[in-house]
Formats: C-alpha cells, sequence, structure tokens
C-alpha cells in the first residue's frame, strides 16, 4: 500500500511539473504574441505618421501639383477658346465645356493641397523644368490659332493638340504615383489617368469622323 502511496505521489508530482511547464510555454507564447502586435501597432503608426507628413518643398507632391496645375490651365485656355466659336456642333461644345470644368476643379483641388502643405502656388523654377513639349504642351501661336483658324481647321487642331496634351497629362500622373503614398495625390493621379486615357480615346473617334488622324504619339519621358 505504501509502494502505491509513492507512485500516486509521484505522479501527480509530474503531472504538476508538467502543467508547470505547459503554463510557462503558454506565458511565453502569450508574451510572444504580445509583443507581435504591439511592434506591428508601432510600426502601422509610424507609417501613418510617414504618409501624413506635409510633403517638403521639391517633394514629388509639390512638383507634381504645380506642374499639373500650368498643365490643366493651358488644356482649359484651349478648351475655351474653341468652345467660344462653337455654334452647331453641340456634342464637342459640350466636351470642351465639360474638360474646361472638370480641369478648372481639378487646379483648385491642387491649389488647396499646396495651401494647406505651406507653399506657394508657384516656385522660382519654371513649369516642367521649362520642357513643357515634353509633355504634350502646346505652343503660344498653336493656343492662339484656335481663335483665327476656319472653324473646321480649329477642330482638327484642337483635337490633335489635346491628345498629346492629355497624352503628357497620362505620363506625368504615372510618374507620381511611383513616387508617393500620400492618398490625395493617389487618387487625383488615378483619376487623371482614367479620364484623360478615355477622353484620348473619344478625340481619336472624332478626329476620324472629320477624316484627320492624330498626331505621332507623345514620347515617353521622365517628369
Amino acid at each position: 500500500m505504501q509502494t502505491s502511496l509513492n507512485n500516486t505521489m509521484a505522479t501527480t508530482h509530474d503531472d504538476s511539473e508538467q502543467f508547470d511547464d505547459t503554463e510557462q510555454q503558454g506565458g511565453i507564447a502569450w508574451r510572444e504574441t504580445a509583443l507581435i502586435i504591439v511592434s506591428l501597432i508601432a510600426i502601422a503608426a509610424l507609417a501613418m505618421l510617414w504618409i501624413n507628413r506635409l510633403p517638403a518643398e521639391g517633394s514629388s507632391e509639390v512638383v507634381f501639383a504645380r506642374d499639373m496645375i500650368a498643365h490643366h490651365e493651358q488644356a482649359v485656355e484651349m478648351a475655351a477658346y474653341l468652345n467660344q466659336r462653337l455654334d452647331t456642333d453641340e456634342g464637342m461644345r459640350l466636351f470642351t465645356f465639360d474638360m474646361m470644368i472638370s480641369q478648372k476643379g481639378q487646379i483648385g483641388q491642387m491649389q488647396g493641397w499646396l495651401q494647406a502643405w505651406g507653399h506657394p502656388l508657384a516656385s522660382g523654377e519654371p513649369p516642367m523644368q521649362g520642357m513643357g513639349e515634353h509633355m504634350g504642351m502646346a505652343s503660344r501661336e498653336q493656343v492662339q490659332a484656335l481663335e483665327t483658324l476656319p472653324i473646321e481647321e480649329a477642330e482638327i487642331q484642337f483635337l490633335q493638340l489635346m491628345i498629346r496634351h492629355h497624352q503628357g497629362g497620362v505620363y506625368m500622373a504615372e510618374d507620381v504615383l511611383e513616387q508617393t503614398k500620400r492618398p490625395e495625390v493617389v487618387q487625383l493621379a488615378q483619376a487623371i489617368i482614367a479620364a484623360q486615357e478615355s477622353e484620348i480615346k473619344y478625340m481619336t473617334e472624332l478626329l476620324a469622323k472629320r477624316n484627320a488622324e492624330p498626331l505621332p504619339p507623345l514620347p515617353r519621358m521622365k517628369h
């Protein structure tokens, strides 16, 4: 009987040690899990601080906003020149009017960014580093000709120039998407790409109806 009691006590002791070991392992596992969770929270907080910090002067976001404002301003100007001359082509008149309104709205949005970020609307540097033609910008002579060319020729020139202009705008938006994670900039850049690619397709169709073709595609250059 003593032997049986000793065996029972030994078994109880072993079970107690096994329970202690399991409890200890569980505590270690819980602490490791808690440490991982805390680390992930800290990483997420740092990421949010990085994303939400205000863009500095010369950053991709500030440069994009200023350059796209200038780019949009010319598109609005070109659309306005043609729009005021359109009396019979209701489709083209509505298209140019919509372009004016939508791009003016985006200009206001980007100007708001710059003000919120504490930066002036313009810098001492020329927009697009003085190489606007590589971003599809038309020359002053080409823009002003939209007021004086016969209306049929003006429509064709507008469509040809604006297709290249939109191609440059798409390139600029694609470039900034490779450099920023700021939600507002990403959202606008994606919207610009979607809208302008759709309008390029539509303007190409309008040219075909006028027995004309687009100019050669704008060469792809990093902005």
